[in-house]
């Protein structure tokens, strides 16, 4: 068996990428090789993360495979590469524009802006296999320069197991199943993710069809963004929405698994998404999806949700109304998104995909 090193600038459980190098780890151990995580900082439950500069040191012969994972501009991630003989395969999960963090955080505007340069050179390169988290991330590498026959489309590994095994957080579900009309958007609370156009689209709902509703912001708040936090709090107080806008902060599985339970759409806004865990979160909970046209988010969704190319707050409120008086359609979206999840985004069926295309290694 090679050894097999999986790469991240950092890693953590409990994010997108922390939760996609998980899954590729078990995938790979599983099947007998040597695997280690390397990072510049992190952790992760029951795996030892190693340093990233000692990668050299595990990787030593041309058969050796490092995946390395892609989501933001890292300059020793590059120099570490160009220092190997082994295979490589870069998982591409998109960097985020630096625009979207102009006056709001400098180190991620510049982490963003030297991500998106380096994407030219990574997608040039010709290492051995590029593994996009969607089709918008591929098209990304192709247009860059990437090789179309090295290219290939890998839904990211996530927790969804988890959420199933645990119990609703008994709390959250008395504090919440009242009757209330519940919508739910899950995310960290970061600039791209759109929250601005969330707010605005729940309180013409609000205001204009149902008083008797809230808006559940699930999701961490990084200090880093402490000013975009206060001006969506300052524009919900602007709204009168204090009490019907909540924002959670981080919640643990058991909680998450609960705010899926008692709502009854989810909504999402973002401007910039190289896939969105969250959309396969509420398939996999028969949840029915509003969404508005961005990035990977219509190829994530599918046919399980509705998504208007139009950013248009008062349309998006129409919508939840639509949907939330015709039972039927609501029930017949969240049976789809199931069925899509099924088909396409479980654990099993991403595992046996990302075994399948390490196989046509050569």
């Amino acid at each position: 068996m090679v050894r097999i090193a999986i790469l991240s600038p950092s890693v953590s459980g409990g994010d997108a990428v922390g939760n996609d190098v998980l899954g590729m780890f078990g995938a790979l151990d599983r099947r007998g090789h040597e695997v280690r995580v390397y990072a510049e900082s992190g952790s992760l439950d029951g795996i030892e993360v190693r340093r990233a500069s000692r990668l050299g040191n595990f990787l030593k012969n041309p058969n050796d495979l490092l995946i390395y994972h892609f989501s933001m501009g890292w300059q020793p991630g590059l120099e570490l590469m160009r220092k190997l003989s082994c295979k490589i395969a870069v998982r591409y999960h998109n960097v985020t524009p630096p625009e979207f963090f102009t006056n709001l955080s400098a180190s991620h505007e510049q982490m963003g802006r030297t991500g998106r340069e380096q994407l030219k050179h990574i997608a040039r390169s010709r290492h051995s296999l590029y593994l996009s988290a969607s089709e918008y991330n591929m098209r990304e590498l192709l247009e860059a320069g990437a090789e179309p026959s090295r290219n290939f489309v890998l839904p990211p590994f996530h927790h969804i197991d988890l959420l199933d095994s645990v119990n609703p957080d008994p709390q959250t579900l008395e504090t919440y199943g009242d009757g209330q009309t519940n919508i739910l958007m899950v995310g960290r609370v970061v600039p791209h993710k759109g929250h601005t156009s969330l707010i605005e689209a729940f309180a013409n709902y609000y205001y204009n069809y149902n008083s008797n509703s809230r808006l559940f912001i699930v999701g961490k708040q990084d200090e880093a963004f402490r000013a975009y936090y206060e001006l969506l709090r300052r524009l919900v107080s602007t709204l009168n929405l204090e009490q019907s806008v909540i924002f959670t902060g981080g919640v643990t599985d058991e909680e998450l698994k609960a705010y899926y339970m008692i709502s009854h759409l989810f909504m999402i806004t973002s401007q910039h998404e190289g896939f969105c865990v969250p959309l396969v979160e509420a398939m996999s909970m028969k949840l029915p999806i509003l969404a508005y046209s961005s990035s990977a988010i219509p190829g994530t969704v599918g046919d399980a949700g509705v998504v208007w190319d139009e950013r248009n707050p008062l349309l998006m409120a129409e919508s939840i109304d639509c949907l939330m008086k015709d039972e039927g359609l609501r029930a017949g979206l969240g049976e789809k998104g199931l069925t899509r999840y099924r088909n396409l985004f479980t654990n099993r069926k991403i595992e046996d995909e990302f075994i399948r295309i390490l196989g046509g290694l050569r």
